[in-house]
Formats: structure tokens, sequence, C-alpha cells
């Protein structure tokens, strides 16, 4: 059925639906993204909402940044702008919640607005064409990785192109879909609209360099602490996946998530990375390079296989694909049972 006619079947369901529960637009906004993702024809005529935040942000950092002077004022003024911006995004998620309350079509409109905070379905395309462009050359494979990570790709090979791809499918099923799902089922558009603010702060000046590891420590220990739950769920949401499909290994994605999560330099990201690796049985991870400095870390399920390629990306995938759909079957059992008992 072709996505346009699906999202139609979907809204006239849930349109005429009898139980209008907040978990219910948290799964028609995830199903929208998966089936429609973000239209290019309509981003090239209004910004991104992303966009914007980045944007705002931008204009901020450079308004208040200033190098010359002290670290801890510096820290000062970093929270400041994470202040500004995370307030800014709640109050707008507020009121338009507010605004979209008093519509007919409230739940639709909902659903339609918090897909675009939702990137399932541009993380599943953008991986992909990272396979794809390996099946065709190396250096279209290095093209395709360097939109979505950020380490330097000149430097990488086959297996480590491979590597960073599904090291980025891994983490950003959290960050992208995992946690806006989580925060806007717990706290509604506010939640979400916060959510998407801390982790674009923490994108653009989360980083631990010269520039902002003062101005950006604070916005990069927010986002430690509201990725801390999603990323634990999404490792076993990789667990369970690997369990069903034959190609998967969910005893030795359950046993690398709990002995190598936590030995990653992030606190969050090994979670769902080792899962991965030791699903597919293969090491992720390890030594990096960024802009051209060598960034240590331990490898996340280091007996694994290290000389990988495309097959692996596309086995990830399923695993990805299906992760997501225990993941929509979940938000549905909670909307029927909510239904049910209330």
């Amino acid at each position: 059925m072709p996505y346009h006619l699906a999202l139609m079947s979907i809204m006239t369901f849930t349109t005429h639906s009898a139980f209008f529960t907040p978990t219910l637009i948290v799964l028609l906004a995830f199903i929208i993204d998966a089936l429609v993702g973000d239209p290019k024809w309509l981003y090239r005529k209004i910004p991104h909402p992303v966009e914007i935040l980045g944007n705002s942000i931008s204009r901020l950092e450079k308004l208040f940044h200033k190098l010359d002077i002290s670290h801890r004022r510096r820290f000062w003024e970093g929270v400041l702008v994470s202040g500004l911006i995370v307030g800014g995004a709640i109050l707008t998620g507020y009121f338009t919640a507010l605004i979209l309350n008093h519509l007919s079509i409230f739940m639709i409109l909902m659903a339609i607005l918090a897909s675009s905070l939702i990137a399932w379905r541009g993380l599943l395309d953008h991986v992909r064409d990272v396979a794809q462009g390996l099946d065709r050359s190396l250096e279209d494979g290095r093209t395709a990785v360097s939109h979505i990570v950020g380490r330097d790709p000149e430097t990488l090979d086959e297996s480590g192109v491979s590597r960073a791809a599904v090291e980025s499918l891994a983490e950003n099923f959290s960050d992208g879909t995992v946690a806006p799902i989580f925060w806007f089922a717990l706290l509604g558009l506010p939640g979400l609209c916060a959510y998407k603010a801390i982790n674009t702060l923490d994108s653009m000046i989360g980083h631990r360099n010269d520039r902002f590891e003062y101005f950006g420590k604070f916005a990069a220990r927010i986002d430690d602490i509201v990725n801390f739950l999603p990323a634990r769920i999404t490792g076993f949401l990789i667990v369970v996946a690997a369990c069903i499909l034959p190609t998967g290994n969910g005893r030795a994605a359950f046993r690398a998530m709990l002995e190598d999560g936590r030995r990653h330099r992030s606190i969050n990201a090994g979670w769902p990375e080792a899962a991965m690796a030791g699903a597919l049985n293969i090491a992720l991870a390890g030594p990096r390079q960024y802009d051209g400095e060598q960034v240590a870390d331990h490898w996340m399920n280091a007996k694994g296989r290290r000389n990988i390629g495309p097959q692996h990306i596309y086995k990830a995938l399923r695993i990805y694909r299906l992760a997501g759909a225990l993941l929509a079957m979940i938000l549905g059992g909670v909307a029927i049972a909510i239904d049910y008992f209330i």
C-alpha cells in the first residue's frame, strides 16, 4: 500500500476511535514517521523544527560565548544559553498543544507535528545509503557515512565505515526514536520539545574540545540525564529483536550489553551499541579518529569480528526494523490497556 494511502487509513481509524489516549497519539506519531519520514519537498519550503533549534542555538552562542573570559563564566553562559533554548522549547510545545487542543482534529495534528521530531525513518534511510554505497565502492560508502557520523571518513576502510554505520544506527535509535517517544509519552508535546532542544544543544555545543569544554558542559550533562533510561530501553529492545531473528544472537547481545555498555566513553551510547555488537557477533566502538585526533575507547563485544562489511549493516537494519516494530507494539498495548482499564 502506498505511504499516503496507509497514512490516510490510519488517520481515518484514529479519528473514529473511541480511545484517544496520549499513548495512542505517540503511537500514531511513530507510525507517521515510519511511513513518511521527513518529506524533502516540505522542508524545502519550510524549515524543519530541528533546523530552527539549531539556528537559535548558533545565534545565542555567538551572542553569549566569549573565549577570552574565565572558564567559570563560560560555564554559566552555557547554562544561560541552554536554559533559554530549553525554556523556549517547553513554552512552544505547551502553547502549541494548548492551541491544538481546541481543534476537532487535535489528535491528528498533534501526531503529525510530533512525528517531525522522531527520526526512525530518516536514520533507516541514511544507514541503508551507507550499505548501498559500500556495495558500489569504498568512496561512496565514505561519502554516505560522513552524513551521519563526525569521525574522519577518509581514514576509514570498509570495516571502519561499516562499524561507524552500525554504531550510529544503534546509538541514534535511542537518541532519535526511543528517547523522543519516551519523553513525549511521559510529558506530552512540551516534554518532546524539551528533549529535542537538549539533544540538539548537546550535538552542537556539548563537545569536549577547547571551544566547548566549559560552555557546553551543562548541555552535555543534561543530555546524559535525559537519555539515561531511553538508552537502556533501546538496548533491551535490540536484545529482544536479536532473540527473535534467526540471524541475531540474543544471548550474546544481552551479555555484551551488561558487560561492556558501562565501559563506553559515553554513559548512554554503550548500551545500544554493545547490544547490537553482541547481536551481530561483531566488535564496535574502540579507538576512533575525530578531526585528526585519536579518541581512545573500549571495544564493545571485544571478542567479536572486527573485519566487517555492508552485509553486517543490512543485518543490523533488520534488527532495527524489528526493534521499531516491538516499540510500536508496546505503545499499542499500553494504549489498549489504558482504554480498557480507564
